[in-house]
Protein backbone atom coordinates (compact mmCIF):
# COMPACT_ATOMS: atom_id res chain seq x y z
CA UNK A 1 0.00 0.00 0.00
CA UNK A 2 1.21 3.29 -0.93
CA UNK A 3 2.01 5.96 1.80
CA UNK A 4 -0.13 8.69 2.11
CA UNK A 5 0.96 12.23 3.01
CA UNK A 6 -1.80 13.82 4.77
CA UNK A 7 0.06 17.08 5.80
CA UNK A 8 -0.42 17.10 1.13
CA UNK A 9 -4.17 16.09 1.17
CA UNK A 10 -5.13 18.57 3.82
CA UNK A 11 -3.16 21.52 1.93
CA UNK A 12 -4.60 20.62 -1.29
CA UNK A 13 -8.31 20.78 0.78
CA UNK A 14 -7.76 24.22 1.84
CA UNK A 15 -6.67 25.53 -1.73
CA UNK A 16 -9.82 23.59 -3.21
CA UNK A 17 -12.13 25.30 0.06
CA UNK A 18 -10.17 28.83 -1.39
CA UNK A 19 -10.71 28.26 -5.11
CA UNK A 20 -14.67 26.67 -5.09
CA UNK A 21 -16.60 27.17 -1.77
CA UNK A 22 -17.94 30.74 -1.83
CA UNK A 23 -19.09 31.76 1.80
CA UNK A 24 -22.57 31.12 2.62
CA UNK A 25 -24.02 34.58 2.00
CA UNK A 26 -22.63 34.39 -1.50
CA UNK A 27 -23.44 30.96 -2.82
CA UNK A 28 -25.62 30.89 -5.85
CA UNK A 29 -28.96 29.39 -5.75
CA UNK A 30 -29.10 25.77 -6.90
CA UNK A 31 -30.78 24.80 -9.67
CA UNK A 32 -32.34 21.84 -8.67
CA UNK A 33 -35.42 21.24 -6.56
CA UNK A 34 -33.95 18.04 -5.04
CA UNK A 35 -33.53 14.68 -5.18
CA UNK A 36 -36.44 13.20 -6.78
CA UNK A 37 -34.67 9.49 -5.83
CA UNK A 38 -32.02 7.56 -5.54
CA UNK A 39 -32.25 4.42 -7.30
CA UNK A 40 -30.99 1.19 -6.04
CA UNK A 41 -30.65 -2.52 -7.48
CA UNK A 42 -32.83 -5.12 -5.56
CA UNK A 43 -32.72 -8.78 -5.71
CA UNK A 44 -35.54 -9.72 -4.30
CA UNK A 45 -38.80 -7.09 -3.99
CA UNK A 46 -40.37 -8.84 -0.84
CA UNK A 47 -36.85 -8.75 1.32
CA UNK A 48 -36.27 -5.38 0.28
CA UNK A 49 -40.03 -3.94 1.27
CA UNK A 50 -39.72 -5.89 4.44
CA UNK A 51 -36.32 -4.05 5.51
CA UNK A 52 -36.71 -0.68 4.01
CA UNK A 53 -41.25 -0.73 5.07
CA UNK A 54 -41.25 -3.32 7.66
CA UNK A 55 -37.75 -2.56 9.66
CA UNK A 56 -36.96 0.76 8.92
CA UNK A 57 -40.89 2.21 8.24
CA UNK A 58 -39.77 3.85 5.22
CA UNK A 59 -43.76 3.28 3.64
CA UNK A 60 -43.73 1.72 -0.01
CA UNK A 61 -45.34 4.72 -2.33
CA UNK A 62 -45.17 2.93 -5.44
CA UNK A 63 -44.46 -0.14 -7.72
CA UNK A 64 -44.63 -0.93 -11.69
CA UNK A 65 -42.50 -2.01 -14.33
CA UNK A 66 -39.85 -0.29 -14.81
CA UNK A 67 -40.01 1.23 -18.84
CA UNK A 68 -36.27 0.20 -19.80
CA UNK A 69 -35.94 -3.56 -19.00
CA UNK A 70 -39.04 -5.75 -19.42
CA UNK A 71 -40.35 -7.61 -16.30
CA UNK A 72 -38.33 -5.67 -14.00
CA UNK A 73 -39.98 -3.67 -11.16
CA UNK A 74 -39.38 -0.06 -9.73
CA UNK A 75 -40.41 0.95 -6.43
CA UNK A 76 -40.04 3.20 -4.43
CA UNK A 77 -40.00 4.49 -0.47
CA UNK A 78 -40.97 7.70 1.26
CA UNK A 79 -37.95 9.02 2.89
CA UNK A 80 -39.13 12.19 3.93
CA UNK A 81 -38.91 16.11 3.56
CA UNK A 82 -40.46 14.97 0.13
CA UNK A 83 -37.04 12.34 -1.37
CA UNK A 84 -37.28 9.30 -2.72
CA UNK A 85 -35.63 5.79 -2.34
CA UNK A 86 -35.81 3.82 -5.40
CA UNK A 87 -35.35 0.46 -6.41
CA UNK A 88 -35.06 -1.56 -9.72
CA UNK A 89 -34.76 -5.73 -9.90
CA UNK A 90 -33.30 -7.02 -13.03
CA UNK A 91 -34.41 -10.59 -13.34
CA UNK A 92 -32.41 -12.64 -15.67
CA UNK A 93 -29.13 -10.00 -14.98
CA UNK A 94 -26.58 -12.23 -13.06
CA UNK A 95 -25.21 -9.15 -10.97
CA UNK A 96 -23.20 -10.38 -8.50
CA UNK A 97 -23.29 -9.40 -5.34
CA UNK A 98 -22.73 -5.23 -3.94
CA UNK A 99 -19.54 -3.86 -3.89
CA UNK A 100 -17.97 -0.38 -3.20
CA UNK A 101 -15.80 0.64 -6.60
CA UNK A 102 -14.73 3.95 -7.90
CA UNK A 103 -17.33 6.12 -9.15
CA UNK A 104 -20.30 3.85 -7.46
CA UNK A 105 -22.43 4.02 -4.23
CA UNK A 106 -20.57 4.12 -1.64
CA UNK A 107 -23.28 4.85 1.57
CA UNK A 108 -26.69 6.36 1.69
CA UNK A 109 -27.08 8.58 4.76
CA UNK A 110 -31.31 9.32 5.90
CA UNK A 111 -31.15 12.09 8.66
CA UNK A 112 -34.14 11.05 11.49
CA UNK A 113 -34.77 12.85 14.72
CA UNK A 114 -32.66 11.29 17.50
CA UNK A 115 -35.68 9.78 18.84
CA UNK A 116 -36.48 7.88 15.99
CA UNK A 117 -32.88 7.03 15.54
CA UNK A 118 -33.03 5.68 18.85
CA UNK A 119 -36.06 3.76 18.56
CA UNK A 120 -34.43 2.56 14.71
CA UNK A 121 -31.48 1.76 16.49
CA UNK A 122 -33.60 -1.15 19.09
CA UNK A 123 -35.48 -2.23 15.89
CA UNK A 124 -31.90 -3.45 14.10
CA UNK A 125 -30.78 -4.80 17.73
CA UNK A 126 -34.05 -6.86 17.87
CA UNK A 127 -33.67 -8.13 14.05
CA UNK A 128 -29.92 -8.64 14.54
CA UNK A 129 -28.81 -6.32 12.28
CA UNK A 130 -24.90 -5.45 12.72
CA UNK A 131 -23.86 -1.66 12.69
CA UNK A 132 -21.43 0.61 13.66
CA UNK A 133 -21.91 3.14 15.87
CA UNK A 134 -20.17 6.50 14.86
CA UNK A 135 -20.11 9.60 16.99
CA UNK A 136 -22.72 9.13 18.79
CA UNK A 137 -25.31 9.93 16.42
CA UNK A 138 -24.28 7.77 13.63
CA UNK A 139 -25.14 4.18 12.55
CA UNK A 140 -23.81 2.26 9.30
CA UNK A 141 -25.43 -1.28 8.61
CA UNK A 142 -25.83 -3.23 5.17
CA UNK A 143 -29.33 -3.39 3.73
CA UNK A 144 -30.36 -6.72 2.22
CA UNK A 145 -28.67 -6.37 -0.39
CA UNK A 146 -25.09 -5.47 1.16
CA UNK A 147 -25.71 -1.84 -0.10
CA UNK A 148 -24.18 0.79 2.67
CA UNK A 149 -26.89 2.77 4.61
CA UNK A 150 -26.28 5.16 7.29
CA UNK A 151 -28.83 6.69 10.18
CA UNK A 152 -27.95 10.02 11.21
CA UNK A 153 -29.39 11.61 14.43
CA UNK A 154 -28.25 15.03 12.93
CA UNK A 155 -30.68 17.81 11.50
CA UNK A 156 -30.83 17.97 7.67
CA UNK A 157 -28.22 20.50 6.25
CA UNK A 158 -26.11 19.40 9.84
CA UNK A 159 -22.90 16.81 9.96
CA UNK A 160 -21.52 16.07 13.59
CA UNK A 161 -22.17 19.66 14.60
CA UNK A 162 -20.93 21.23 11.30
CA UNK A 163 -23.10 23.11 9.06
CA UNK A 164 -23.15 21.71 5.88
CA UNK A 165 -25.95 23.45 4.27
Amino acid sequence: MATIDLDAITRDRERIKKEYLAPEGERPESSARGIHHAALLSSDVRRTIDFYQGLLEFPLTEIFENRDYAGSDHFFFDVGAGNLLAFFTLPGLDLGPYAEVLGGHHHLAISVTREKWDYLRAKLDDAGVAYHLESKVSLYFPGPDGERLELLADPLGEMYGTKVL
